[in-house]
């Protein structure tokens, strides 16, 4: 028999590794081989976590969002990637790809496609990205986690956010953070990379929020506070691998718009309040993002232009007071098994080849 083998590519951000790294428990019930294909960035230190998946690396570009030389050299050094990601190719004989999106993801997809191999995409986000807005051309189907984004597109199919199973397990004793029982726990959470905005309103007013709040802050890479003193009913860290025992632990979560990591929170039921990227530092997806978890009464937003200490409070007392509601709201979410819809559709791409 035949040894199947998927690829997966994808990277830069958690945004960009999680949802891949949800998919491999079902990947392994039809595949005896998983491959990623990524930068050295962090999806090279959180693939160490899974021994079984061989990881390969190869050079990547991303596009600067602004008037820079350097996007001149994007052509000739998108080429380079491009032909070492195919080398590697032809050296696993993938059945399927499965891009996940940004520009991690482009040389391979690609590459795959030069190559005659099946390419399954997917979009988080309600609007494409720019990689993505590439990768859609090169791809037999692109999978969508709103339903909007697959409208009026022929190589789309709407399927939901893939979850990683992990999520549901989070255990908040395994953290042994000692806080006061009698104050509700305010997670902080600025995705992978860290929220300037967010981490500067926490730590300017750290004494005016632990006041009411125990708070946990996850910084992001690099991105650690410099405390004089300790502060009773604080605590950071700049990165968390057992991220479910923090979303266990948490009251209230605070966090960015992107889709991987709200769609997370919607399945474990955490209310959320939104502090989008704006548009002067994104495409404005978040805003998109935030905006439709808003409609469905799952989250609340604080736009960062409105981001000042007396508005942070209102918005943790509104939440802390409606919570309920906002547990409701997203008990009353449709469920959908994603990541077995997934996997079922690129084993029907493969079929059809």
């Amino acid at each position: 028999m035949k040894t199947r083998t998927i690829v997966f590519t994808g990277g830069g951000t958690a945004g960009h590794i999680m949802p891949n790294i949800a998919l491999f428990d079902e990947a392994k019930k039809y595949f005896d081989k998983i491959v990623y294909i990524g930068s050295n960035g962090m999806e090279k230190e959180i693939l160490k976590n899974y021994p079984n998946v061989l990881f390969y690396e190869i050079p990547c570009v991303k596009f600067i969002r602004k008037l820079t030389l350097k996007n001149l050299l994007i052509p000739f050094k998108l080429k380079k990637s491009i032909k070492q990601a195919k080398r590697i190719l032809k050296e696993i004989k993938p059945d399927v790809i499965f891009s996940k999106g940004g520009y991690v993801s482009l040389p391979t997809v690609i590459a795959g496609k030069k190559l005659d191999i099946p390419i399954i995409s997917h979009e988080s986000d309600m609007t494409m990205g720019l990689a993505n807005k590439i990768i859609y051309h090169y791809s037999n189907k692109m999978l969508t986690t709103f339903s909007t984004t697959a409208e009026n597109r022929n190589k789309c199919i709407f399927v939901g956010s893939p979850i990683r199973e992990k999520v549901f397990t989070g255990n908040k004793n395994n953290l042994n953070l000692n806080f006061d029982k009698n104050k509700p726990t305010i997670l902080f959470f600025g995705g992978s990379l860290g929220a300037k905005a967010i981490n500067n309103v926490v730590e300017a007013n750290l004494t005016e929020l632990v006041k009411n709040y125990n708070i946990i802050h996850l910084t992001g890479k690099g991105k650690k506070i410099d405390l004089k003193n300790r502060i009773n009913g604080y605590f950071q860290q700049e990165y968390a691998n057992n991220i479910e025992d923090f979303f266990d632990e948490a009251d209230i979560v605070v966090t960015r718009g992107g889709a991987n990591a709200i769609f997370e929170l919607l399945a474990i039921k955490k209310p959320m309040l939104i502090i989008p990227l704006p548009k002067s530092e994104s495409r404005g997806d978040q805003i998109d993002n935030a905006k439709y978890f808003e409609r469905q009464g799952y989250a609340k937003i604080l736009f960062q232009e409105n981001l000042t200490i007396s508005n942070l409070l209102n918005d943790l007392e509104y939440m802390k007071k409606n919570k309920q509601k906002y547990i409701d709201a997203m008990n009353n979410a449709p469920e959908k098994n994603v990541n077995k819809k997934i996997i079922s559709l690129i084993m029907n791409e493969i079929k059809k080849g």
